[in-house]
């Protein structure tokens, strides 16, 4: 990896980009959050989620404006300045792309955090954004060939089929492994640094894509600091539209990085191919809900919470030194090596339930004192509806949390449940009996 002689004056625009959107982030979460609790826009306990508390959503609103605001900022600022060399291939629309359709993909998600729209409608959405991102200039024009050297070249309706694939693919992979506290944050900051670095190599040769992308990673890294385990505020829909949306612009801007983005990005990619092939043969729909994404495999295996999203930043960050270092096909064996032993991971037997139910006690999440119980976070989970998988469902912290039937001593009189109901369980309250794991 050998860096472009004119890196050292980007340093300081990436480091501003970088801090700005770290602390507009940081600052815009708690506000997003006293937003959605005042409207109660809440992720709800249910069989499928890690949370036993109801916990706020929609934290993608303060990622997305963090990054747009120092974006639009840098981009005007360079405009008339010219702090960094702007790519001739960079053009007006694909500014608009990336900024427009970044506030709309956040928009639609927040739209869907509110009101739980279908996935068939949330499909829908997204095709819409992939569609007008081509119409503005967005395509896949070329990949390097990684067996043959030089590129293959895709012109017109492939070219712009392969952006949309490209595109709707990318959002729902990282909604997919949207599963558990920071996940999917903590793994698209590590894509984004990725791609930034790229971006100032001779290989690419891009500074001001640079820039755009750790303003990117600086944003979701304000977020982690409430997003990370106990969460206080998750993604949401919001989120994930809007970072799947914006990383997948990203690697095409400019230069396409396709390559870079599918190597960085594999344990979610491959996750999500994973899935519907294993869906599909069982002869389940693709977006049916189970429990068979790898990080549920992984707690399935003995390993805690923060244990499980600190092994798939492990793995993101290895995948993405290799992708910084290793060129042609090598990347592609990289890429098949972690396809397959995902797909080990995600079809071998595991010991089944949770071995670690600390992982899910009410505890562990830092309750609002603002945020008064009421009737909508009374009600049993039973009574929640439980949506299905993407193509971008809010969040979908897939957890199973085995049913817990209370001994005869404990059982509650009737006058006295609607008090109890919900509420996080207590360490007076009498042990419950030998949970009982059934699959979801």
């Amino acid at each position: 990896m050998t860096l472009i002689a004119g890196v050292g004056g980007a340093v300081g625009s990436i480091l501003v980009a970088f801090v700005g959107a770290a602390l507009l982030s940081l600052v815009l979460t708690p506000l997003v959050r006293r937003v959605v609790l005042r409207y109660k826009v809440v992720d709800r306990p249910d069989a499928r989620r890690v949370n036993l508390v109801p916990v706020p959503r929609s934290g993608g609103l303060a990622v997305s404006a963090a990054f747009l605001l120092m974006a639009t900022a840098f981009l005007l600022v360079n405009g008339a300045l010219g702090l960094v060399p702007v790519p001739s291939t960079f053009k007006p629309t694909g500014a608009i792309a990336l900024l427009l359709g970044g506030a709309l993909a956040a928009a639609l998600g927040a739209v869907d955090d509110w009101f739980d729209l279908r996935a068939r409608w949330q499909l829908v959405g997204q095709l819409a954004l992939a569609v007008a991102a081509v119409a503005l200039g967005i395509v896949i024009g070329f990949i390097n060939n990684p067996f043959a050297g030089g590129v293959i070249r895709f012109e017109g309706p492939f070219a712009a089929g392969f952006a949309i694939f490209w595109i709707i693919g990318m959002m729902n992979s990282i909604n997919w492994i949207d599963g558990l506290d920071g996940l999917s944050s903590g793994v698209a900051f590590i894509a984004a640094v990725t791609l930034g670095l790229i971006s100032l190599t001779t290989q690419v040769g891009q500074p001001l894509i640079a820039v755009l992308c750790f303003a990117l990673a600086g944003s979701l890294l304000g977020f982690l600091r409430w997003n990370f385990h106990p969460a206080t505020i998750f993604a949401g829909t919001s989120g994930v539209q809007f970072v799947g949306y914006t990383l997948a612009v990203l690697s095409v801007l400019g230069t396409a990085k396709v390559a870079v983005a599918l190597l960085v990005l594999g344990v979610p990619i491959i996750d999500t191919f994973w899935i519907i092939v294993r869906r599909v043969s069982e002869g389940r729909s693709p977006f049916t809900p189970d429990r068979s994404h790898i990080h549920h495999r992984l707690l399935d295996l003995g390993l805690s919470h923060r244990q499980t999203v600190l092994v798939i930043y492990g793995i993101c960050v290895a995948l993405a030194v290799l992708a910084l270092v290793l060129t042609g096909a090598t990347q592609l064996y990289a890429f098949l090596g972690v396809f397959v032993a995902s797909g080990l991971v995600l079809f071998l037997p595991t010991r089944g339930g949770f071995r670690r139910p600390d992982e899910l006690e009410a505890e562990s999440y830092e309750p609002d004192e603002q945020h008064e119980p009421d009737e909508r976070h009374l009600t049993s989970a039973a009574a929640v509806p439980v949506m299905a998988d993407p193509p971008s469902v809010a969040s979908a912290r897939s957890v199973h949390r085995p049913p817990t039937v209370a001994p005869p001593s404990a059982v509650v009189p009737p006058t006295a449940a609607p008090v109890l109901a919900g509420r996080a369980p207590s360490p007076t309250d009498p042990d419950p009996p030998e949970p009982r794991h059934e699959a979801v």
